[in-house]
């Protein structure tokens, strides 16, 4: 039996989860995970498009994943925890382990 407890934990990880459910949110955590970087200079690096890139960086900000810095008139993103990172590659190992073990698809 759950306790109210273990289902606001699920709660939140499945918040989380569904943040993390887009490819270009994560390839955007990945490019601010090195340094403060403007909405412009992650769009010349990923080649995506501005409104694509803040609408994510929207959600990933609702999603405590960024901080948000500004500086005059700019805007800076950077990783809010690195250790979002980890888990990022942790679940790329198992994807792949998964991958390689599935027979059917």
């Amino acid at each position: 039996m759950s306790t109210p407890e273990h289902q606001t934990n699920l709660q939140t990880l499945a918040f989380l989860a569904k943040c993390l459910a887009d490819e270009n949110r994560i390839r955007i955590l990945f490019s601010v995970s090195d340094g403060k970087k403007s909405v412009s200079k992650i769009v010349e690096e990923l080649g995506l498009s501005q409104p694509l890139v803040s609408h994510h960086l929207k959600e990933l900000k609702r999603t405590l994943l960024v901080h948000v810095e500004r500086s005059g008139p700019f805007v800076y993103y950077e990783i809010a925890d690195a250790r979002i990172l980890r888990i990022l590659e942790e679940l790329n190992v198992l994807g792949r382990d998964l991958i390689d073990k599935r027979t059917t698809f």
